[in-house]
């Protein structure tokens, strides 16, 4: 019976998410109502549940005000670059200009900056190229197939120090499967594009293929010489700029010109970002010891700052900034009643306890539960940070249990739960609220399942590999 209530509110999140009979709103309200009978039920003896209830509630503001800080930056950010001849500029729809919009635009935005800025930037330029609905949605949703290294990876330092090993090894270990279905995000970017009407040649395939391979080298080879944290952008960074040149190479001062103004406020936001990260100990706001500090370093803080600056030069500031905070309620509302769901399930360890049950009915195939529940972590939550908060020590404790070697299941458990939060519920739903055409999460999700199915059978055959 409890068992049954702690995985209410979930079942009832994706039936009523699948079933398209509620948008993301009302589906995580639903939720969020199921959700307190079943933490009541989940909550250590001695807790005061209307405590537990306003604890969780002001920690689940706290942690959301930070993704949604960065949300509203990165569309004051767009505001401001837009019609520079930027990324989002007006243009064809083709091929190589969605893939270099999403799969690498996307992956280097949200390489720097985290919290699924990457598919904002990437959605953004893909609506200029007249592409909408749910096809759009799943392409930008691309962009977040790096997230253990996105934000320069602050949930893969957090999952290693909960199990208490180091991040660099549990990010190279993280990098095999990342490598592996990067690959196979070539094949599912191009089936996305024939839906929204753009089929792509053979020989672009090749060439597409071929950059997704540099990047996948430059992702696990990296880690034997570079810090984890900058992987990320290397990797998405260094075919990005060889796409861009390929595009549209410079000419002349004019064209060196054109191709300054609209780099230019990307170059500027990424030194600012890696500038404030090199801040030794900045002060920060912690009114909770256990939960990230909210320093004055942090993404949100400096893509606001970075925006305004740019705002400011261009007409009409007040007006464009007035329409991106328009758009930008509806996602953020979403993302903080998600949040609010994951810390009830979590908080009251509905989550752990789920996440147990599970392995514990599987017996000799616990391993293989790794990747399953990490991937089901990871849409729950709605990011990496989230994800090894709350399973990452459940995950280790099932891997050596099962005499897995020590770094395997975290490693496996980082990756799968990135994959899932890339397309988690609350993301999804944010994307949603920034498509504003009515498109519903199941239908996003249908596009996605071969990369979805991708994931844990990448999962399933590391597992096999290395245990």
């Amino acid at each position: 019976m409890t068992l049954l209530l702690q995985s209410a509110p979930l079942l009832l999140l994706v039936g009523l998410l699948l079933s398209g009979r509620a948008g993301p709103l009302p589906a995580v309200l639903a939720a969020i109502a199921v959700a307190l009978p079943a933490a009541f039920v989940s909550l250590p003896g001695g807790i005061s549940f209307p405590g537990f209830v306003l604890d969780e509630a002001l920690r689940g503001a706290f942690l959301a005000s930070q993704p949604i800080g960065v949300v509203v930056g990165g569309l004051l950010f767009h505001a401001a670059v837009e019609g520079r001849g930027g990324a989002a500029e007006a243009r064809p729809a083709t091929p190589r200009a969605i893939f270099t919009a999403t799969l690498l635009m996307g992956v280097f935005m949200e390489s720097v900056t985290g919290f699924a800025v990457g598919a904002v930037f990437a959605l953004a330029a893909l609506r200029s190229m007249g592409i909408g609905g749910a096809p759009a949605a799943a392409l930008a949703l691309l962009s977040l197939c790096l997230i253990p290294w996105g934000g320069l990876g602050p949930g893969t330092s957090l999952g290693a120090a909960l199990v208490d090993v180091p991040a660099q090894e549990i990010a190279a270990l993280t990098a095999l499967p990342a490598a592996a279905w990067l690959m196979v995000l070539g094949p599912v970017c191009w089936r996305l594009c024939a839906a929204a009407g753009v089929p792509v040649s053979a020989a672009e395939r090749l060439a597409q293929a071929g950059m997704l391979a540099t990047m996948a080298a430059i992702l696990v080879l990296g880690h034997r010489v570079l810090p984890f944290e900058i992987l990320g952008i290397l990797a998405s960074g260094v075919p990005l700029l060889a796409a861009l040149w390929r595009a549209d190479p410079p000419r002349g001062a004019e064209g060196w010109d054109r191709a300054a103004r609209a780099m230019g406020p990307y170059l500027l936001l990424t030194v600012a970002l890696l500038a404030a990260r090199a801040v030794p100990n900045p002060p920060a706001f912690r009114p909770y010891e256990t939960l990230p500090a909210f320093p004055v370093t942090h993404v949100a803080v400096v893509l606001l700052a970075v925006a305004a600056g740019l705002l400011l030069l261009r007409e009409h500031p007040a007006r464009r900034s007035t329409a991106a905070l328009k758009r930008a309620l509806r996602p953020a509302a979403a993302m903080l009643l998600y949040v609010l769901l994951a810390r009830l399930m979590a908080g009251s360890g509905a989550t752990a306890a789920l996440a147990q049950a599970a392995a514990g009915a599987l017996g000799a195939a616990a391993p293989f539960a790794v990747p399953v529940l990490g991937l089901a972590g990871g849409m729950v939550t709605g990011s990496n940070v989230g994800s090894n908060a709350a399973l990452m020590p459940v995950q280790n404790a099932l891997g050596l249990a099962a005499g897995m070697p020590p770094l395997l299941a975290p490693a496996v458990h980082n990756f799968s739960g990135a994959a899932g939060a890339g397309v988690s519920f609350a993301v999804t739903a944010m994307i949603c609220g920034l498509l504003a055409d009515g498109t519903r999460p199941a239908a996003i999700w249908r596009l996605l399942l071969p990369s979805l199915a991708a994931v844990v059978l990448i999962g399933w055959a590391t597992v096999a590999l290395l245990r």
